[in-house]
């Protein structure tokens, strides 16, 4: 299938420019997010910046926009509290298919449960769509160190 100029640029609606910089994500940029009550979807249109040597969208990428997109989610739904930080003690991620280049990547988040200390979130990953992966994380919420 070829796609067209518009179909490899054209964001779902609701996404806009991702809202926090990282030094991780930079490099896969430009990254979209759009908030929900309770938490935080992302996107990107994926091209060969996202792949591995077999030209395979990068197990990798997935895992740290989910990461990400799950503990973005917590803070969500924790109120954006900014005396509390979030640090992942555990991810999992199952790959059961892949996406091509100029496919839309999104990971929508669902926060399990906040609590004073600990935080659950599931992701699933789509491309176009359709589920290629499945996350689910812990965060551990600790106080915010001072820079």
């Amino acid at each position: 299938m070829t796609m067209t100029g518009t179909e490899l640029t054209s964001i779902p609606e609701g996404f806009e420019p991702h809202f926090r910089k990282s030094p991780l994500t930079d490099p896969w940029e430009p990254l979209y997010s759009r908030r929900t009550e309770n938490a935080v979807h992302m996107g990107l249109r994926l091209a060969r910046a996202h792949t591995n040597s077999r030209g395979l969208i990068h197990g990798g990428l997935i895992a740290a926009l989910s990461d990400n997109t799950m503990g973005y989610s917590c803070a969500q739904a924790m109120g954006w509290d900014t005396s509390k930080s979030l640090v992942t003690i555990s991810l999992a991620v199952d790959f059961i298919g892949t996406a091509d280049i100029g496919q839309w990547l999104s990971i929508e988040t669902e926060v399990i449960r906040t609590g004073s200390t600990i935080c659950f979130a599931q992701s699933l990953i789509k491309a176009d769509d359709v589920v290629i992966a499945r996350a689910n994380a812990t965060f551990r919420v600790v106080p915010r160190k001072e820079a």
